[in-house]
């Protein structure tokens, strides 16, 4: 029976009591508290907020009401409190009060969906996955974390219809108001003939079943402490529950901890978590609250002009010089803007950095220091991850033989840093899976019948060491660095840190490093790494600059000016000089000034912002882009890994190989064809051979005979 608010109740609250009953009143009982809070309560607006929902619910077909449970504490604190500590009863008694205002509002539709449910969102308090114990098992609870795991979805038999093979009756098993345990017990009385005995069998098609999935939640990288492995959390999702969340995602649940009997015998039970809610974290970083006095630090902290240069010394102040390095890291923390066409093609903003460098140079240190900063950062070593792990992975489970997915560390670190140290010892199959991940943001699995896509929304800061041991500057970065130019071409700063020999800088960094080791309290950074920290998130979550006019025509004199040196064209409309950048580096330009404005919190990207993003872009060219043949500029050694001369180069040998073979020969001999290309060419010797062993190991051309040559 539907009852109005109690006058206790409506006291309670503050409402004006307009008339009291004056015949003394039962108790509610908890289908009636819940009645008396779905019509009755209302928002700051005034607005019947649970009517409306349920409204809706039934607009859009569904069974279950979400619930925020500040809400419910505000209105009726002890059931709220009874909701916590005895979460099975309420939320069944919950389910009932539904129904009944929904019998009221639409009896077909209770008719039809039969049970409802309620769902709780917003507990006061989360409870860490690591501090989960024995003393929550069958209490409400709210934990945090990443969904590492997903199965596919089964169906759960939750009400069994029996027949009886003597009498052949059938019958509903468990009684109304039991519920199935995780094993199908039979009965062992027929409730239709009173008699035992016989075979009770299981009419498939008339038992109840509702969809069911397990999850595996695992702890946020940034909870785990220090030297710690991260705790995980089996997590059962059932009905509208199932597929609302996919590895990668940072969830928040809701739900119920239970436990189960590891074997038959043994007296140890496994902890899981039957979720009564999940909510996914749409926005990156949104986990992390920032408060009103959060917020009046970072915006006073962005009215110092010299803010940019405070943010830049915080990162790792006990390394000397280095500034831009650290300029890149911070450009990389805040990023760019993300833009989504009405396509639907989305164009990133994070920013990928790379350093490559001689030993003992703190590039391991920048990125340690760099992962310690970033609100949200998976730190892995290239020797120790593999495509799988740095991806995701498709692992059989051996209890029941089904397949799930587990995600890697770019999935996990979507929204944030992947910092990957010594990529140069990934193996070359390992890294090649990193490349989608890079460019598109996603990571496309198709694996033992499991076709997916998980978002790996992240910034890469990557650091690996020369291929000789040092750097050496002679010859092209492509020579020096054992990656392939699909990745050396997707990362939008580059930079070459070596360890140059100078009387004078070697004294002040001597001079530097001693006093770090014995005046630790000198080097505190700039910013306090929490407000820095929540200043990186303010930027990100709420700052999305815009292109000024001024600063689109700096970027565009800047492409058009450098491009123009590579116009001239010869008679076969080949071009005779080297291509300076490309479409994909002004991509580059425009994500670091948007990033530059970031860094002071400014809704416009200014000159200034552009100037800088050209001068940095600058410097990685002419560091990383350099044909060491000719001096100049040229972004085909970053996209192909060769300059366009050695190009051109490769294109002689081959012609005149194939003139060579024309006069009947049965291949080239090497001395015919260096002899060719440097009396026509004007080539030196040692190049053509030198291009000719690299053409030679590229598989371009082949050696039928030894030191004569074919086109492969």
């Amino acid at each position: 029976m539907l009852r109005g608010p109690s006058p206790a109740v409506r006291a309670g609250r503050g409402d004006t009591v307009l008339a009291v009953d004056l015949e003394p009143e039962e108790p509610l009982g908890i289908a009636e508290r819940f009645i008396d809070f779905i019509r009755n309560y209302r928002d700051e607006n005034g607005e019947y907020k649970y009517m409306a929902r349920l409204r809706r619910m039934m607009n859009f077909d569904l069974k279950s009401l979400a619930v925020d449970y500040g809400d419910l504490y505000r209105y009726d604190t002890e059931l709220a409190e009874m909701l916590v500590d005895d979460p099975r009863t309420v939320l069944a008694e919950a389910g009932n009060a539904v129904r009944e205002i929904v019998e009221l509002e639409n009896p077909e539709y209770a008719e039809a969906k039969k049970e409802f449910t309620v769902r709780v969102y917003g507990l006061y308090e989360t409870v860490k996955i690591r501090e989960l114990r024995s003393e929550h098992i069958g209490r409400l609870v709210q934990v945090e974390g990443i969904v590492t795991r997903m199965h596919p979805i089964r169906s759960r038999l939750v009400r069994a219809v029996f027949r009886h093979d003597k009498c052949g009756g059938e019958f509903e098993w468990p009684p109304p108001g039991e519920a199935m345990g995780d094993t199908i017990e039979r009965p062992s009385v027929c409730p239709v003939c009173g008699e035992g005995g016989g075979k009770f069998l299981l009419v498939k098609e008339k038992s109840k079943y509702i969809d069911w999935q397990k999850i595996v939640l695992q702890e946020r990288p940034e909870d785990v402490p220090g030297g710690q492995m991260p705790r995980s959390v089996e997590v059962q999702l059932t009905e509208d529950l199932v597929d609302s969340s996919r590895p990668g995602d940072r969830v928040t649940i809701v739900g119920i901890p239970t436990i189960v009997q590891v074997s038959s015998r043994s007296p140890l039970f496994e902890l899981y978590i039957e979720a009564n809610s999940i909510r996914v974290s749409e926005k990156a970083l949104e986990e992390i609250s920032i408060t009103r006095e959060d917020e009046e630090k970072i915006r006073e902290l962005a009215r110092d002009p010299w803010v940019r240069e405070r943010i830049i010394a915080s990162i790792a102040p006990s390394i000397y010089g280095q500034w831009d390095l650290k300029e890149a890291i911070a450009l990389l923390l805040f990023g760019g803007v993300p833009k989504v066409m009405p396509d639907g093609t989305r164009i990133r903003g994070d920013i990928h950095v790379l350093f490559v460098g001689d030993p003992g140079v703190a590039k391991s240190q920048l990125l340690q220091s760099a992962a310690r900063i970033a609100p949200r950062a998976v730190y892995t070593s290239g020797k120790g991850s593999t495509a799988a792990g740095l991806t995701a992975a498709v692992v059989k489970d051996p209890k029941t033989g089904e397949y799930f997915l587990e995600a890697g560390a770019l999935v996990l670190a979507d929204g944030g840093v992947a910092v990957i140290d010594e990529i140069d010892k990934m193996r070359p199959d390992d890294r090649v899976a990193i490349h989608e991940a890079m460019e598109q943001q996603v990571i496309s699995i198709s694996k033992a019948g499991i076709v997916a896509r998980l978002n790996a929304r992240a910034s890469v800061l990557a650091a690996g060491n020369p291929r000789f041991g040092i750097y050496i500057p002679k010859k092209p970065f492509t020579d020096n660095v054992d990656l392939p130019p699909t990745i050396i071409s997707r990362f939008d700063l580059i930079f070459v840190v070596r360890d140059i020999i100078s009387r004078e800088r070697d004294r002040m960094l001597a001079t530097y490093v001693l006093e770090a080791h014995s005046n630790v309290e000198r080097f505190k950074p700039e910013i306090d790494i929490t407000l820095l920290k929540k200043y990186i998130i303010y930027a990100r979550r709420y700052v999305r600059p815009r292109l000024t006019p001024q600063a689109k025509n700096m970027i565009r004199d800047f492409f058009v000016t450098l491009r123009s040196s590579a116009t001239p064209l010869d008679d076969e409309g080949d071009r005779i000089t080297s291509i300076p950048i490309t479409a994909r580096q002004l991509e580059a330009i425009i994500r670091i000034s948007e990033a530059h404005a970031k860094m002071a919190l400014k809704e416009e990207v200014t000159e200034e912002d552009a100037e800088e993003a050209i001068r940095i872009t600058l410097s990685f060219l002419e560091s990383v882009g350099v044909d060491t043949e000719t001096g100049s500029i040229d972004s085909t050694v970053i996209m192909t890994g060769k300059s366009l001369s050695s190009i051109r180069l490769m294109s002689v040998i081959v012609d005149t190989i194939k003139k060579i073979k024309q006069s009947g020969a049965y291949c080239a001999k090497e001395e015919e064809i260096i002899k060719e290309v440097t009396s026509e060419h004007k080539v030196r010797e040692a190049k053509v051979r030198e291009t000719i062993e690299k053409m030679y190991r590229d598989g371009i051309i082949y050696s039928p005979r030894t030191g004569c040559y074919d086109i492969a």
